[in-house]
């Protein structure tokens, strides 16, 4: 946390995040009693939101930088995806498409991207544990061309093989019992991150929590894992590749 923030925290001309005043109250070391009551207190509003338009005024590129902070503290991941690539495995080539949707400067643009690989270097963490769900429409949305979607679904399988490192794809042919809303991050199974067209929404009430834990095991649980995954995987890729070619 920069000093800047602190003093503003400190002056009250800026109220604290749930995960704002449990860095404070670690880095000062009170007892587990002293904290367990006041992040009661601070989940009083169970859910934060800070709309996009906030976080293009203070730099896209450092709420990226914000985000990197929080996953090298975190020792679990568990994310859902039903529309997107999961930015920790983007392609350089697809985070750029991303961006450049968001009437990002170049500038801006290029040190967001920078920011986002560098976020990356989590996967290569082996004390981390990082499950990833995505559904198979993930795969066919041509958010890029056909070769580097071809690329992109490469980069999945590769990744795929890293020990620390669980990506499974929900098939479209699957029966459901649950519905794809919208995407979301599990941190530690103690902060759930939601993405919405507006806003990033963060839950910290632990029952709230619950639900989001509970959806994602449900989704993992009819998702493809492994080699079946991987063999899903170069299906999509090779269409994609054919496609190339006869094009």
């Amino acid at each position: 946390m920069s000093a800047s923030k602190l003093s503003k925290i400190e002056t009250g001309k800026l109220a604290p995040s749930v995960v704002d005043a449990e860095g404070i109250l670690t880095a000062i070391g009170v007892s587990n009693e002293v904290k367990a009551e006041y992040l009661e207190a601070a989940r009083a509003a169970a859910t934060e939101a800070t709309a996009w338009r906030l976080v293009r005024r203070i730099g896209v590129h450092k709420a990226q930088q914000q985000t990197r902070a929080l996953e090298a503290q975190m020792r679990s991941l568990r994310l859902f995806q039903p529309a997107l690539v999961p930015g920790l495995l983007q392609t350089p080539e697809y985070i750029r498409a991303i961006l450049s949707r968001h009437d990002l400067g170049e500038d801006v643009l290029t040190r967001t991207i920078s920011a986002r690989i560098e976020r990356q270097q989590a996967l290569y963490d082996s004390t981390k544990e990082l499950c990833f769900v995505i559904t198979e429409s993930v795969l066919r949305w041509r958010i890029v061309s056909a070769t580097r979607m071809a690329e992109q679904i490469d980069r999945l399988a590769s990744l795929s093989r890293l020990p620390n490192i669980d990506i499974r794809v929900v098939p479209l042919a699957a029966q459901q019992q649950d519905i794809a809303n919208h995407a979301f991050v599990i941190r530690d199974d103690r902060t759930v991150t939601v993405e919405t067209i507006h806003a990033e929404i963060v839950v910290t009430d632990p029952q709230d929590v619950s639900l989001y834990v509970r959806k994602f095991e449900r989704f993992a649980a009819t998702a493809l894992a492994g080699e079946d995954m991987r063999a899903t995987l170069a299906s999509i890729r090779d269409g994609f590749l054919r496609e190339q070619e006869t094009g």
